[in-house]
């Protein structure tokens, strides 16, 4: 387990641009030479499945936004560093989608060539449908899954889900029969559209789904009134996306320093401080924010390390981000 003395030196050998206060109880100067508690380890936050008990690193990465910018171009040195960084610091869960132009392709070549296909706990999407109530043709859906596969490198992947709940009765009625061949580990379902939130819980009600894929963040707790909840009574595991509300929170939060007393549940920057505030719900198994940048990568898991807030820290921490 890493140590707060170990984290720091390694946010400030990385170049993490940490919001790093003189009141917080775990900072000092550079060379770590008084850090109080600086030896305490920091234990990793990892959540079981609750379909099967597998336990994994509660802060992954996701591959839409600046991730799938990167992807495009020419130059992917940077998604090698990303990739390596969340691999290197305790991570394992990669979120992708074909509909993310060239982040699915991307990062399966550079596992390949770093030789972690086999640590990354691989989650992709389906949906050859569209977004619009569309209708899936089930030979196409086929088609789109085999090349997720070979664009993975996998004869098994751990987790496919129906993007977006595209034409669900036909896509979900694949990953089923992909499931019952072993081909598949777990199945699930996304949204990040309200609109489809009340589909989302009639889906998750009655169907024998693995995982969801949501949007939550300090700023947006609409899945805490009902969606999170019954995603607990289900057993259903939870990926969150945009934890950062996309840019909205980056903006909300310019030129504001972190607040002392975030440093009482391990938080040392902003990024830690949304996703403290995330993975605090029982319900969330992974957050999976997006970013092309190893610095950030590494700043992101140490969202999973340490303390969380309880339930009067989390009512504080949205008083602070409502008032902002």
């Amino acid at each position: 387990m890493i140590t707060r003395r170990d984290y720091l030196k390694l946010c400030l050998t990385t170049g993490a641009t940490l919001s790093l206060k003189p009141g917080l109880s775990w900072a000092a100067d550079p060379a770590g030479a008084t850090i109080k508690g600086a030896d305490t380890p920091l234990a990793l936050i990892t959540r079981a499945i609750p379909a099967s008990g597998e336990r994994l690193p509660a802060v992954g990465l996701g591959s839409s936004a600046t991730f799938a910018e990167v992807a495009r171009s020419e130059d992917v040195a940077a998604l090698r560093e990303v990739l390596q960084a969340l691999v290197g610091h305790g991570g394992r869960v990669f979120d992708t989608a074909p509909s993310y132009g060239a982040s699915e392709a991307v990062a399966g070549r550079i596992a390949g060539e770093l030789g972690i296909t086999d640590t990354v706990f691989w989650a992709t999407k389906l949906n050859v449908a569209g977004w619009g109530g569309g209708r899936a043709d089930p030979a196409a859906a086929r088609a789109q899954l085999e090349t997720s596969f070979q664009r993975l490198g996998k004869p098994v992947l751990d987790l496919i889900q129906v993007h977006n709940l595209g034409d669900v009765p036909v896509q979900l009625g694949l990953l089923k029969e992909l499931r019952a061949e072993k081909r598949v580990r777990y199945i699930g379902v996304t949204t990040t559209f309200p609109r489809q939130y009340a589909e989302l819980e009639q889906i998750l009600a009655r169907e024998p789904i693995d995982f969801i894929g949501i949007d939550y963040a300090i700023d947006n707790r609409t899945m805490e009134e009902r969606i999170l909840p019954l995603a607990q009574e289900r057993g259903v595991g939870v990926l969150v996306y945009a934890p950062f509300g996309r840019t909205r929170l980056w903006q909300r939060v310019r030129g504001q320093a972190l607040p002392a007393w975030a440093a009482e549940f391990d938080a040392h920057s902003w990024a830690q401080f949304f996703l403290k505030f995330v993975l605090s719900h029982p319900a969330v198994t992974v957050a999976t924010p997006a970013t092309s940048k190893a610095h950030h990568m590494i700043d992101n898991l140490g969202g999973a390390l340490g303390a969380l807030p309880d339930a009067e820290m989390r009512r504080r921490m949205i008083a602070l981000v409502e008032g902002l």
